[in-house]
């Protein structure tokens, strides 16, 4: 059962993306983010609720909860850098960026969890990188780097990093506990963190001034993570990470799809066989 799993978790990360982009027009990524991860703290707790787990909470040892917490400030991380990077940048491209932490995920699960590479893990490996970097321009780069602040693809990068570190933490934090606990206490200190931050940069006084409309997508967008997330890590603690989340971040394909139609993003010639390059290589390592 843990493919469906990790094949909804991938669903429902598609429609986020495009749901956050919609909540964050006018709206600060860090503000957004604190909100959208109070809908996913209640979203994960009530599900710890209806499934009679919240009892479990006094046999987490020690090491669990440290890779929890960890997984939780690496979430947290990941979030802020995706969300100023989809503020700033195309979709298209920041979706696959963001996604190409496949890679690093097997490396990390190869050292961490001794999951083993093949000659087939490395032709997708290879097939993932190459059509990331098709996906980014010359122009791209240049602009990026001209940024003191850093545009959005610094945060892109930044972003597929810690995401790495997140399924490997994660992935370490759930074994012995129910993963639907395991959320709800990851996703507590991703809260923690991101309205921490928004205190830190003074930003707490723009959440009076958001829009409606934009509140509304940022609620949605938070009912789709944690959907995706108890999906997720429900397919993380089934199955190999080297697996699931290859799984998990053909989301991209259905961003790509919607940003089409509710963005009208259209990509290049260069870019759509960079996806291609992507999805074969996610699939690849899905079927071996």
């Amino acid at each position: 059962m843990w493919i469906f799993y990790a094949i909804g978790s991938s669903f429902f990360a598609g429609i986020m993306a495009i749901l956050a982009k919609c909540g964050i027009k006018k709206t600060d990524s860090d503000v957004a983010t604190a909100i959208r991860t109070v809908v996913v703290l209640l979203f994960s707790w009530l599900m710890v609720l209806i499934t009679g787990t919240r009892g479990w909470i006094t046999q987490i040892d020690g090491r669990t909860l440290l890779f929890l917490v960890l997984s939780g400030l690496a979430t947290g991380a990941s979030w802020l850098c995706y969300f100023h990077a989809l503020q700033k940048g195309d979709i298209n491209k920041v979706v696959p960026i963001d996604k190409s932490s496949t890679v690093l995920s097997i490396l990390l699960a190869l050292i961490f969890l001794h999951e083993g590479i093949t000659g087939a893990k490395i032709v997708s490996i290879v097939l993932i990188g190459i059509g990331t970097m098709m996906m980014i321009t010359k122009k791209d780069i240049e602009t990026d780097s001209g940024k003191k602040s850093g545009g959005w693809l610094i945060y892109a990068v930044l972003s597929a990093l810690f995401a790495s570190l997140t399924s490997i933490l994660g992935k370490i934090g759930i074994e012995g506990i129910d993963s639907n606990l395991g959320t709800a206490i990851r996703t507590t200190i991703v809260l923690l963190m991101a309205w921490l931050m928004v205190f830190v940069t003074g930003k707490q006084k723009e959440i009076k001034v958001i829009e409606k409309e934009e509140l509304g997508f940022v609620c949605l967008s938070g009912l789709a993570t944690g959907a995706s997330w108890l999906c997720y890590y429900r397919a993380l603690q089934e199955g190999p990470a080297s697996v699931v989340v290859p799984i998990d971040k053909l989301s991209m394909l259905v961003t790509i799809a919607f940003s089409w139609l509710v963005f009208h993003e259209r990509l290049t010639k260069k870019a759509a066989v960079g996806v291609l390059l992507i999805t074969v290589g996610t699939v690849l390592l899905v079927i071996i």
